[in-house]
């Protein structure tokens, strides 16, 4: 016998209350990632002398549109039976009972419906400013992983996406789900899982840009290697993770795991790509110009 047989995990979803308002531990560390993910962007920024404003402008709907991604990748992949009859609540936080309208917070986000966004959204940003977007893609792919490890953070203080049964010496009995049948046997941390993972690939990310390759990477080169470390992780641990929702009851991989394939081959592709072809794409655009001409003047080079 292991010297943990089991972890008791009650912690209360809601952090604290302001009046009537919840503040619940998701929706904090979904901030705390996202503003870590922004800081390192900020310092990418400063390695690379570009605009600060420009970025903060780029991040800023980066981090908007990686919402709505969220929120509209669970209501199409996960729950789209009750969605198509009730669009009004994928974007409003309020759902129609019979005794009228109750706040329900965004209950369910999917982070493949934040991936999509996020490329999405730096695809229309780079046609429109003409940025290589392999130059832009590899720069996002090392900030994202540290926001994600702590969304995965919030899903554990949520006691969601819960694992399977497991006798593992570290498995957690998730308490706050008493009176349900995923309570009360010890089941994977999953969630802890995915955020090891990713808390990693954001060291490895970082210690590549910095002290490798000191700011010229391959194009493709971090983000070929952030979607095929994600992914094929999040591939993996699926098959112990307890069934999201009942439709995947019956199948043989679940939607979580068909939809990673896509992004594992476009991963694979970037990365070979890094390989075969490298090049150092420079981003004018982005170029902090005014710094550029400071140092022209002061004979810096």
């Amino acid at each position: 016998m292991g010297i943990i047989s089991e972890i008791v995990w009650n912690v209360d979803p809601i952090l604290f209350h302001i009046g009537n308002l919840e503040i619940r531990w998701y929706g904090f560390l979904l901030a705390i990632g996202f503003i870590l993910a922004y800081l390192v962007l900020q310092k990418i920024a400063t390695n690379e002398n570009l605009s600060h404003e420009k970025i903060d402008r780029f991040a800023l709907l980066t981090i908007l549109w990686t919402i709505v991604g969220l929120r509209i990748g669970h209501c199409i992949f996960y729950d789209w039976e009750y969605f198509s009859h009730h669009l009004l609540e994928i974007f409003i936080p309020f759902t129609n009972t019979p005794a009228g309208w109750k706040f329900t917070g965004y209950a369910g986000l999917a982070s493949h419906g934040g991936a999509i966004a996020i490329i999405g959204y730096v695809l229309y940003f780079s046609y429109k400013n003409k940025v290589n977007i392999l130059w832009l893609l590899d720069r996002v792919a090392i900030c994202v992983p540290i926001a994600a490890a702590f969304v995965r953070c919030g899903n554990l203080m949520n006691s969601e996406i819960i694992g399977t049964v497991t006798n593992v010496p570290w498995g957690f009995v998730f308490m706050q789900l008493e009176g349900t049948s995923e309570c009360c046997e010890p089941r994977h941390p999953s969630q802890l899982y995915e955020s090891l993972v990713y808390l990693t690939l954001f060291a490895y990310q970082m210690w590549y840009y910095f002290k490798h390759a000191k700011g010229h990477i391959p194009a493709g080169r971090s983000i070929g290697t952030a979607l095929i470390v994600i992914f094929v992780a999040r591939f993996l641990i699926e098959f112990i993770k307890a069934d999201q929702v009942d439709f995947e009851a019956n199948m043989t991989l679940n939607m979580g795991q068909w939809l990673s394939i896509p992004f594992v081959l476009a991963g694979i592709a970037c990365l070979v790509y890094s390989i075969v072809k490298p090049y150092y794409a420079q981003p004018k655009y982005l170029i902090n110009e005014s710094k550029k001409d400071e140092n022209k003047s002061t004979g810096n080079k």
